[in-house]
């Protein structure tokens, strides 16, 4: 494996790994943002308020995107097995 092939298994790492996580990074930050104007507009300033909701839609989104999250996985591992195989050759 020369450094190149190297660079571009880093590449489709870092490219599979931002796609695993931004959908539920996007529901947190979304959620979050919603719990804080709503405690801002009535003045409730409790810190834990923000963890229950939070939960709960990340929870909703992984029951929504788990086929499409399994199959990105499979599909990046298949891949690497088959790179890691022909490595051997």
């Amino acid at each position: 494996m020369n450094e190149l092939e190297a660079i571009s298994l880093g590449r489709e790492f870092f490219y599979h790994a931002v796609l695993l996580t931004a959908p539920a990074l996007a529901v947190s930050l979304i959620v979050g943002l919603v719990i804080s104007i709503f405690q801002a507009v009535t003045n409730i300033q409790e810190q834990t308020l923000s963890f229950a909701p939070r939960i709960l839609a990340l929870a909703g989104m992984f029951v929504i995107a788990m086929p499409w999250l399994l199959q990105m996985s499979i599909y990046f591992t298949v891949q690497m097995f088959s790179r890691a195989a022909q490595v051997g050759h």
